[in-house]
């Protein structure tokens, strides 16, 4: 029998998202002055004395350079990491000039605050202690846990939920406990700390976690994955979890659609692709057009692998209609709400890229996939370091896609069709061909390029070659060993 989830408020991951985009090169002016001001507004309301001094110190602050009284952006090789929590400003080329002051009397007054805070709560925990039982004593330690997790302050907040998680033995509290740590190893960039923890997490929910839990440790597993550039495994959690989603602390509705679109569009199968990511009434409730869009909200749309084919036609341009632009999706997904409202969000080039790449039309799709780049892994702190491999693989997606239906194919027509020059396209493919990604040999003098895919008779009979091979050179190490020995006893 489940329960409601606790300590689920904070930390609050958006503020994280915040930090990264003032330190991004890439962000625009006005997002980066309404992250800053997010930021302060956050670090007053809710007394964030720890991240101030985190952030902002002259001389200790991850975003200030030595010495100086406002944020200039030092180079990346001269981040200072601050108790360990220089993984909260990603990694990222390039230097970003803004102002972060330091408050000397703000940063004293905040944590005067602090401190009355803590003492309130050790009164409670004494109190409880003295009048009230276990229960009681360890509804006051989690106060603690939390606001240490409020104010921004990793290793206090870590331990002291810890500290709650060995004296509780509820389960559905625990892994609540253990989710909470995750989200704080998320906040700071720690992805050690998130991969024991989710592997915890599993633990404990495979030993009898209710269904809610189950369906919360998917998000945050998928989201783990995908900052490990584990797309492959993220991209079936992730598309799990539009269905079922109530992770609210976790991401947006939003991010998580953009999440397993973009996992499913480079990791799917073509028929897994079409059946999960084309036809799903989730992605279609938000990347659709017109009736599309209306027949999935509306439940009328069938997700079948064969659904909609006779409406998939090929597009002439990178954008789609503009239905899928700013789309708001408070009221989408669980009926439990998200504590603030959703940011509209343009998801037009995400559109393109899945419509293109699924009907063929490379030309759009290389323009989507630019789009794409500049607009969600350009702007967002889980996605910006994948954001070269990405578009690489999808290049590559793009390619196998066209030649695995030709014996031959004309250079020129294919590097037309993908709106893209020869000499490109030559020495691009010829970076896959040398990796082994993709099986065909460029003819330059004849402008074509011949595919030679093996059978699977022969691809087994070289793999078992190989791996015989293989046997066979450790046995003879194996055996001259045993004859070394044979001959120390003699």
């Amino acid at each position: 029998m489940g329960s409601d989830p606790q300590y689920a408020k904070y930390p609050n991951l958006s503020l994280a998202q915040d930090i990264f985009t003032l330190t991004n090169s890439a962000s625009s002016e006005p997002s980066r002055k309404a992250s800053l001001q997010k930021l302060k507004n956050a670090i007053s309301e809710h007394k964030m004395a720890p991240l101030y001094r985190l952030l902002a110190h002259p001389s200790e602050g991850v975003l200030n350079a030595s010495g100086e009284g406002s944020a200039r952006t030092p180079s990346v090789g001269g981040l200072r990491k601050a108790n360990g929590a220089s993984g909260i400003l990603g990694s990222r080329r390039g230097t970003v000039d803004f102002e972060f002051p330091w408050d000397e009397q703000l940063y004293e007054k905040l944590k005067a605050d602090n401190e009355q805070e803590l003492e309130t709560f050790g009164k409670e925990e004494e109190e409880a202690a003295e009048k009230a039982g276990d229960t009681e004593v360890q509804a006051a330690k989690g106060k603690r846990a939390e606001f240490w997790a409020r104010v921004g302050d990793k290793e206090k907040a870590i331990s002291s939920y810890e500290a709650v998680f060995e004296k509780t033995g509820v389960l559905g509290t625990k892994i609540d406990l253990v989710l909470a740590i995750i989200r704080i190893g998320i906040f700071f960039g720690d992805k050690i700390s998130v991969k024991k923890n989710v592997d915890r997490a599993k633990a404990l929910v495979e030993s009898g976690g209710d269904w809610d839990r189950r369906n919360r440790l998917k998000a945050y597993q998928g989201l783990h994955l995908l900052t490990t550039r584990s797309y492959n495994l993220a991209a079936p959690l992730l598309l799990d979890s539009l269905s079922t989603f109530t992770s609210y602390e976790l991401c947006s509705y939003s991010s998580l659609v953009v999440y397993s679109v973009l996992a499913g569009s480079i990791s799917l199968k073509r028929v897994d692709f079409k059946s999960k990511v084309v036809d799903a009434p989730e992605i279609k409730a938000i990347l659709g057009d017109g009736d599309d869009k209306l027949a999935a909200l509306s439940g009328a749309l069938s997700s079948g692998p064969g659904a909609g084919d006779e409406e998939m036609n090929e597009t002439s341009s990178a954008t789609p209609a503009p239905a899928a632009t700013a789309v708001n999706l408070t009221a989408l997904g669980s009926s439990s709400a998200p504590v603030e409202a959703e940011a509209p969000v343009d998801f037009t080039p995400l559109a393109g890229l899945v419509r293109s790449l699924y009907v063929g039309n490379y030309q759009a799709f290389f323009l989507a996939l630019a789009a794409v780049e500049e607009n969600f892994f350009g702007q967002d702190r889980y996605l910006y370091e994948h954001k070269g491999w990405f578009v690489r693989e999808m290049r590559l997606r793009g390619y196998q896609q066209l030649l695995q239906s030709y014996r031959v194919v004309g250079l020129g027509s294919m590097a037309k069709d993908f709106g893209i020059s020869v000499d490109f396209l030559d020495h691009d493919l010829a970076k896959f061909i040398a990796a082994d990604r993709i099986p065909c040999t460029i003819d330059r003098v004849n402008g074509i390029i011949e595919t030679n895919r093996p059978d699977d008779k022969n691809k087994q009979y070289t793999d078992v070659v190989k791996q015989g091979d293989g046997l066979i050179t450790k046995l003879q190490k194996y055996g001259q060993a045993v004859r070394l020995r044979g001959s120390e006893r003699g």
